[in-house]
Formats: structure tokens, sequence, C-alpha cells
């Protein structure tokens, strides 16, 4: 119970702000669109798979960005690919979140020093939520991420 709150007469009712029952509502249920592009993407898989069982915060992973409001980007980004990540950061609805997962999508890994053709981070296109280190980083990294991020939305408008 928040100091917002009250509770009223015996049938223990809640009276909360709208905007409160917002907030609880989008961080009890992340729908991320999963950007697998490098070996990231193989913990990303196991993240969502039946040990870690992501379902228990909340979070379903969707393939379509018009149904997503969080976009995991898992690895290595190079220029090619920016501009289609672009896209889909915008086909997503308000409000949206990204989570940059390893230290290749964060600020362009091993790669950037000596290729041309790597992004030397996510947050050069899109702006990022939050950030997973690691390389790769692993499911338990991708569940404090996504933990972080619930937190970063539950106190977003207090």
């Amino acid at each position: 119970m928040n100091a917002r709150s009250t509770k009223t007469g015996e049938g223990g009712v809640w009276i909360v702000p709208l905007q409160d029952l917002l907030d609880w509502s989008r961080l009890s249920s992340l729908w991320p669109l999963g950007f697998g592009l490098a070996c990231c993407a193989i913990e990303m898989m196991a993240t969502n798979a039946s040990h870690y069982d992501l379902e228990r915060f909340g979070v379903f992973p969707r393939n379509s960005p018009r149904q997503a409001d969080v976009m995991i980007v898992a690895g290595t980004v190079t220029y090619k690919m920016a501009e289609r990540i672009k896209r889909l950061y915008e086909q997503m609805a308000e409000p949206k979140y990204v989570i940059s997962m390893g230290s290749c999508s964060n600020c362009g890994g091993p790669y950037w020093q000596h290729g041309y053709h790597v992004v030397k981070g996510v947050d050069k296109i899109i702006p990022v939520d939050v950030y997973v280190p690691g390389c790769p980083p692993r499911p338990e990294a991708l569940i404090g991420g996504i933990i972080q991020l619930q937190r970063k939305i539950k106190e977003k408008h207090k």
C-alpha cells in the first residue's frame, strides 16, 4: 500500500489514483520484442525457456512490434541493421522501453575498434532504458534488467 491509497469500509475496497493502477499494470505485463542479433540472443532465448520462466514476472514475448512495449536488443548492432532497429522501435506503441543486452549492443563490444561496420552502442540509434552488462550476459542478468525496468516504470510518476 502506498501513501496515496486508502482503504474504505469493512469490504476492503482500495481507492488509488488511476496513474498508479496504470503503472502497476504496465510493469506487471511487459511484452518484449526480442531482437536477437548474435550470441546474446541464445541467452535471451534461454531466459524465455521453462527453466527461468519469465512469465512469473509478467513477461510474455511477442513477435510483432505493434504488440510489444519493450524491445530487447541482444547482440552486435551493425549500421546495416541500425535502420531496421529504428524502424521497429518507431512501430511500437507508447509507452515503449528498450533493454540493451550485452557489451556489443551496449558499446560495440570487441568489434568497434577494428570494424567500421559496428555501431558504438544501440543508444546512438534509439533511447535505452536499461543496460544489461556481460559478454554474453547470463539469463539471470537479463532477469535482473527486467526487474530494474519494472522498478523504473513503477517510480516514473512518483
